[in-house]
């Protein structure tokens, strides 16, 4: 099994090098590798190069849905791997991928992969708070000791989707640039696309350093919550509460359904209808 795994870059030239490498020594396929550069003053464009890696460039950074935009012009392979440019894919990462969509038999699915961190991990673990500390012995030690199950709802990056599911809603919504919001955006248009299988993957981990280029200085945060609610009516959290039925902790118990109404929701749809017009008024 191919993947186009798509990776939207800004100036983090050592944690690249990282991504790449295990991408090279953990894979079992050839996968359609690419990457967007936005300015790549630190060596980042030159080394992509280097590498014969396929590349889009930008001079400035155009932001993370627009990066997106521009990588899915050049997408070849059937499934669609989004990953951020601070991780550290597992051994046999595809493997786990391939066996996990073979069961399914549908092209309606979300699967994402279990982010392991120093801090604000789905696991927190250890292993190295830069490229340069990292302990890829202790991490492989961890992917293969720990016996965690697979958890409901989506946990955004890293995630795969069949390319027929990315191109129908378009990949990543530009509306949301620089970026805030996108992974919630991203996964409302599919549930409106009959998506109900959203799951994320015990074995299929990565470590993530930690959304390094948003705590960049200079960095432009957009309202991504106010966006979205503005958009469905209501905030991520409620997707994510009442459709995915993820808080981060539930095990995977199969399909989700439609959101089953209770006091809470409504509760909780109430406040929301307030914020939303809150905002369209001021």
């Amino acid at each position: 099994m191919r993947i186009s795994i798509l990776v939207p870059t800004f100036n983090n030239l050592n944690y690249l090098k990282l991504l790449c490498k295990s991408l090279e020594d953990n894979s079992n396929y050839e996968h359609q590798i690419i990457f967007h550069i936005n300015d790549g003053s630190d060596g980042t464009l030159d080394y992509i190069k280097s590498k014969n890696y396929s590349f889009t460039y930008s001079k400035n950074n155009i932001g993370l849905c627009s990066s997106m935009s521009e990588l899915s012009k050049i997408i070849k392979c059937d499934y669609v791997l989004y990953s951020h440019d601070d991780m550290y894919f597992c051994k046999n990462w595809d493997l786990i991928l391939e066996k996990e969509i073979s069961k399914i038999n549908s092209k309606l699915f979300y699967l994402s992969g279990t982010n392991i961190s120093y801090k604000d991990g789905i696991i927190d673990y250890d292993c190295g708070m830069s490229p340069e500390k990292f302990d890829i012995q202790k991490f492989d030690k961890f992917c293969i000791d720990n016996k965690s199950f697979d958890l409901q709802g989506s946990h955004w990056a890293p995630h795969i989707v069949h390319r027929d599911l990315w191109n129908k809603v378009n990949g990543f919504s530009i509306e949301f640039d620089p970026g805030d919001g996108s992974d919630p955006d991203f996964c409302m248009k599919l549930w409106n696309e009959n998506v109900r299988i959203f799951k994320c993957i015990s074995n299929f981990k990565v470590y993530h350093f930690g959304s390094v280029t948003t705590r960049k200085k200079n960095i432009q945060i957009n309202n991504g919550t106010k966006k979205f609610l503005l958009k469905y009516g209501f905030n991520p959290r409620f997707f994510r509460k009442y459709y995915l039925r993820g808080d981060g902790k539930k095990s995977y118990l199969g399909p989700v359904i439609q959101p089953k109404i209770s006091v809470n929701l409504l509760i909780d749809k109430i406040i929301n209808k307030l914020k939303y017009y809150y905002f369209k008024i001021f």
